[in-house]
C-alpha cells in the first residue's frame, strides 16, 4: 500500500481508519528512518486536518499548528503530538468546542498530547515568559485553518527570538548545561537517554535555535546525519518496547540493534556514541562562538568611543611557532604554513592545551585539510609535542576532541580507530575505551613528578588499553601495538621495549596486590622478573594508579593504593642494587677542546651554534632518537655564576632548553694547568628564528660581568603577558638522590618546564654557595627532569642536613 493509499484510508475511515493506517505504516519493514517519520507526520497531518475541518465549519480566524518535534515532522512511533489551537479571540466558546473535537479523538486512541489554546498575543507572551515554549514555537508548522494567522505568528515569534537573542541564548546555554549535569554525557553512558543527555536530540534542537537567532551557527558537517542516527535509534526503541521512552536500557539494546539491522548492541552503542560526539562538539564550538559574539557586542561601543569610531583590531599574542591566541582561542598565525609544516597540528594542540585554550574550529579544519602527514618515524619535535599535549592535564580532553572531530587523531595514530567510541560493558568503567585512555593520561599528568621518564608514563597511559580493539587478551594485543606505535612516533628500541612492557603488564600490580599472597617470595619474584628494572617499576606504579583513577570511583581506594604500594616496596627491594655513580664524562671532541683552549686564552666565553651536528666519527645507532633542537656549545673560563648567566641569556632570547650538560674540562698538559666549564646544550626557539651566535656571546659577556639585568628583563616580559588560565601543573619535587655518587651530592629536580627555569635554579644554587660539578638536564614534553651534581667549596659532597636544606630551598623557589 502506498503512502497516498494510507492517507486516503485514514481520511475515509475517521479515527479508527487513522489507527489502522498508522499501525500498518509502522509495520512496514521496507520503510524506516526519515521516510517513515515523514509519512507518519503526513498521515497525522491529514487526520487532524480532517478533524479540524469537520469541527470548525464556518468558524473564521482559527488555525491548527504543529509545534516542537511534531512541527519539525519528527514523529517517532510513540512521540507526543504537540499542538496549538490558534485563534483571534472573537469566538471563545466556539473555539473551546472545537478544541474538544480535536483533543478527545487523540486521547481516545491513547496518543500522548501536549496542547494549548491561545491567541497570537497570548502565544507571544507565553514565549516571552517560557523559554521552552519559545523554542517549540520556532518550529511552528501550519496544519489547517487560517494560514495567515499561523504565518503572522511564525514571523513575530522568529523576530522576537532574534531581537532577544542576547538575553535568550545565555538562558538556553544554562538550560543545556543544567540538563547535561543531570543526565550525563550521551557518548559515554551504557544506558543513555537519547533525548535529554548531553549530545542528544535536545542539544541538536538547541543548535537549530541558535542558528535561527542569526547570532552564531553550528558546524554543519555531519550534524544532520548524527541527528538522523539518534532519531532512527529512538524509532527502533519505541517499536521494540511499545513505549514512549528515550532511555536505551541494557536489556533492550540487542532488540533495538536488530530492528536497525546492526550486528549487535555494541555496534548500536558505537553508532549512538559517534552521533552524540558530533553533536557535543558542535555544541561546544557553537556556545563558544555565542559567548565570543556577545562579549564583542558588549565591548564594541566602549572601544569605538575610546578609538574615535575606528574599528578595533583583535589582539594576537604568540603561543608557539605558527600558533597565536586570539579572542580566547588558539588559532594559526598568519605566517603559518601547515602544508609545509607537518608538526604544526601537534604543536598547535600542545600550545592550546598548555595555555588552557580551545583550539579554534577554523584552525583544526585548516590543519585537517592541508597539513602534510608526518614521516615515519616522527621527527623529535612531533614526539615532544605529543608528550606535551598528553601532559597538559584537563585541557587535553577538549583539544583532543577537537582533533578527533576532524579526523586528525586517526591520521596520526591509525590504531586509534579501533578503540574510538568503543563501549565498555563493565559497571566499573565510566568512559568509552578512547576517552578512558585520555582520562588516564590526564591522571598520569598529575603523577609525573614521581617518575624519571614522564614521557614514557604519558605515552603508556595513552596506549595501555589500545589492544581492546582486537580479539583476545587486550594486554597481549596491546603489547604488540604499543611497540609498533612507539617505533613509529620515534622512540628508540630501548624506550619502545619499556612502553610495550608497561602496556603488557598494566594490570599486574593491582591484580597481584589484591589477589595474591605478598608474603610469598615467589609472588614478589614473579613481579620483579616481569618488570625487570627499578625505573620500569616506578613507571608501572604510576600507570597503575592513573589507570584506576581514570576507570571510575569504584576502581581505586586508599586500601587498594596501600596494597599496591606495599607490593612495589617489596619488588623494589628485590630489584635494588648499588645506586648509580656519577657517569664518567665522555672524552672531549676536537671542537670542544678547541673552544675550551680559546676561552682559556682569551679569558672570555666562546660559543658555537650548529643546526646540524657533525658525526662523531662513528655511524649512528640504528633506531636512535633524533636530536631535538640545535646544538649549542659554550666554553667559559671557570668562574662563579656561569649556569644562571647562560640560562638567563637563553631565556631572554626566548630559547627553550631541551637538554643540557655542564662539566669541568681540564686543559691538556701542553696548554696549561687550568680548567674551563664546558656546556653542551640543545636549544630551540619558542617561535621565530634563532638569534645569531654573536648576539648570544655579547649578551653572555654582559651577563657574566653583571651589566645585563637578566632578572629585570625576564620580569618585564612576564608582566607584558598576563598569566593565562592554563592547566595547573603538579607542584615541583626536589629530592636528594641517596647514594647516587661518591664524589658529589645529587639534587634531582622534577617540575614543569617554563621560560627561565634553569636561570631560577642556577640563581638558587649560586645563593646557596654550592658548586655545580656537573648537571644533566632534559625536557620531556612540558616536564623538566634535571640532576645537579653539587659539592661544597672544597669539592666534597654536602653534609646530609645541608643537602636536605638545599632541596627544600630549591622546591620553595620553584613553587614561588
Amino acid at each position: 500500500m502506498t503512502g497516498t493509499d494510507v492517507r486516503n484510508e485514514a481520511e475515509d475511515s475517521g479515527p479508527s481508519g487513522y489507527a489502522a493506517a498508522r499501525l500498518r505504516l509502522l509495520g512496514e519493514e521496507a520503510r524506516s528512518g526519515p521516510p517513515r517519520r515523514a509519512a507518519l507526520a503526513g498521515l497525522t497531518d491529514d487526520w487532524l486536518a480532517g478533524l479540524f475541518t469537520a469541527g470548525a465549519q464556518d468558524l473564521r480566524g482559527v488555525s491548527l499548528v504543529a509545534v516542537g518535534g511534531y512541527g519539525r515532522g519528527e514523529l517517532s512511533p510513540r512521540s507526543d503530538l504537540d499542538l496549538l489551537l490558534l485563534h483571534d479571540g472573537n469566538a471563545p466558546d466556539a473555539v473551546a468546542a472545537l478544541a474538544d473535537r480535536l483533543w478527545y479523538p487523540v486521547w481516545d486512541l491513547g496518543l500522548a498530547l501536549d496542547h494549548s489554546v491561545r491567541t497570537p498575543a497570548e502565544a507571544r507572551r507565553t514565549a516571552g515568559e517560557d523559554l521552552k515554549a519559545h523554542l517549540g514555537l520556532l518550529d511552528a508548522r501550519h496544519l489547517a485553518g487560517d494560514l495567515g494567522l499561523t504565518a503572522a505568528l511564525r514571523t513575530t515569534v522568529l523576530a522576537d527570538w532574534r531581537n532577544q537573542a542576547p538575553k535568550r541564548l545565555p538562558e538556553l546555554r544554562d538550560l543545556c548545561a543544567e540538563r547535561a549535569e543531570r543526565q550525563g554525557e550521551l557518548q559515554y553512558l551504557l544506558e543513555p537517554d537519547l533525548k535529554e543527555a548531553r549530545g542528544g536530540l535536545r542539544d541538536a534542537t538547541a543548535l537549530r535555535a541558535v542558528a535561527a537567532s542569526w547570532l552564531a551557527d553550528a558546524p554543519r558537517e555531519g550534524l544532520a546525519d548524527a541527528r538522523r542516527r539518534l532519531l532512527d535509534a529512538r524509532d527502533a526503541l519505541h517499536l521494540a518496547t511499545g513505549r514512549a521512552t528515550d532511555r536505551l536500557a541494557l536489556q533492550e539494546q540487542d532488540q533495538v540493534a536488530a530492528e536497525l539491522g546492526l550486528l549487535d548492541a555494541d555496534t548500536l552503542l558505537r553508532q549512538v556514541y559517534e552521533a552524540a560526539r558530533v553533536i557535543s562538539y558542535a555544541s561546544d564550538v557553537t556556545w563558544r562562538e555565542v559567548g565570543r559574539v556577545l562579549r564583542s557586542r558588549a565591548v564594541r561601543p566602549r572601544l569605538r568611543a575610546m578609538l574615535g569610531g575606528s574599528r578595533p583590531v583583535a589582539e594576537r599574542s604568540p603561543l608557539a611557532e605558527g600558533v597565536v591566541e586570539q579572542d580566547g582561542e588558539a588559532v594559526l598565525a598568519r605566517s603559518a604554513r601547515p602544508e609545509r609544516d607537518p608538526v604544526l597540528p601537534l604543536r598547535a594542540a600542545a600550545a592550546a592545551a598548555q595555555a588552557g585554550l580551545p583550539l579554534s574550529l577554523h584552525a583544526v579544519r585548516r590543519l585537517a585539510a592541508v597539513a602534510r602527514p608526518l614521516p615515519t618515524p616522527w621527527p623529535a619535535e612531533a614526539r615532544e609535542q605529543l608528550v606535551t599535549l598528553l601532559g597538559s592535564g584537563r585541557p587535553t580532553v577538549d583539544v583532543w576532541e577537537a582533533l578527533e572531530a576532524e579526523g586528525l587523531i586517526s591520521r596520526l595514530l591509525p590504531d586509534w580507530e579501533r578503540v574510538r567510541c568503543r563501549p565498555q560493558r563493565n559497571a566499573v568503567h565510566v568512559w568509552t575505551v578512547d576517552r578512558h585512555l585520555i582520562e588516564t593520561a590526564v591522571r598520569a599528568s598529575e603523577l609525573t613528578r614521581r617518575v624519571s621518564r614522564p614521557d614514557l608514563l604519558l605515552v603508556s597511559a595513552l596506549l595501555h588499553d589500545i589492544g581492546k580493539g582486537w580479539p583476545g587478551d587486550h594486554s597481549v594485543a596491546g603489547e604488540i601495538i604499543a611497540k609498533d606505535v612507539a617505533a613509529r612516533i620515534g622512540f628508540d628500541p630501548a624506550d619502545a621495549a619499556v612502553l610495550s612492557t608497561l602496556v603488557r603488564h598494566h594490570l599486574l600490580l593491582i591484580e597481584t596486590a589484591t589477589r595474591r599472597d605478598l608474603d610469598d617470595p615467589a609472588t614478589v619474584r614473579a613481579v620483579a622478573d616481569a618488570v625487570g628494572t627499578q625505573s620500569t617499576l616506578e613507571l608501572l606504579h604510576a600507570l597503575t594508579e592513573a589507570d584506576a583513577l581514570a576507570t571510575g570511583p569504584a576502581a581505586w581506594s586508599s586500601w587498594r593504593g596501600s596494597l599496591v604500594a606495599d607490593l612495589v616496596r617489596r619488588v623494589g627491594a628485590v630489584l635494588a642494587g648499588d645506586g648509580p655513580d656519577e657517569p664518567e664524562p665522555a672524552a672531549p671532541t676536537a671542537e670542544q677542546e678547541r673552544l675550551a683552549i680559546e676561552a682559556f686564552r682569551t679569558g672570555s666565553p666562546v660559543l658555537a651554534l650548529r643546526a646540524q651536528p657533525e658525526p662523531a666519527g662513528e655511524e649512528e645507532t640504528p633506531g636512535a632518537p633524533e636530536p631535538l633542537g640545535v646544538e649549542l656549545l659554550i666554553a667559559v673560563p671557570d668562574q662563579p655564576a656561569v649556569l644562571p648567566a647562560v640560562a638567563g641569556v637563553l631565556a631572554v632570547h626566548r630559547l627553550t632548553v631541551r637538554t643540557a650538560e655542564l662539566r669541568t674540562l681540564r686543559l691538556p698538559d701542553d696548554v696549561d694547568d687550568g680548567a674551563v666549564l664546558l656546556l653542551n646544550w640543545r636549544v630551540a626557539a619558542e617561535y621565530g628564528s634563532l638569534p645569531q651566535a654573536a648576539r648570544l656571546r655579547a649578551d653572555l659577556v654582559r651577563a657574566l660581568d653583571g651589566s645585563l639585568d637578566i632578572a629585570g628583563r625576564l620580569a618585564e616580559r612576564d608582566a607584558a603577558y598576563p598569566r593565562r588560565r592554563g592547566w595547573t601543573a603538579p607542584p615541583p619535587r626536589v629530592t636528594v638522590a641517596p647514594a647516587a655518587s661518591h664524589h658529589a651530592t645529587v639534587i634531582e629536580v622534577r617540575t614543569q618546564d617554563a621560560p627561565g627555569l634553569l636561570f631560577r635554579i642556577g640563581m638558587a644554587l649560586e645563593k646557596a654557595g654550592v658548586q655545580v660539578r656537573s648537571m644533566h638536564v632534559s625536557t620531556l614534553g612540558a616536564n623538566a627532569v634535571d640532576a645537579f651534581y653539587v659539592t661544597t667549596g672544597t669539592g666534597a659532597p654536602l653534609p646530609d642536613g645541608d643537602a636536605a636544606s638545599l632541596a627544600r630551598v630549591l622546591e620553595e623557589t620553584l613553587r614561588g
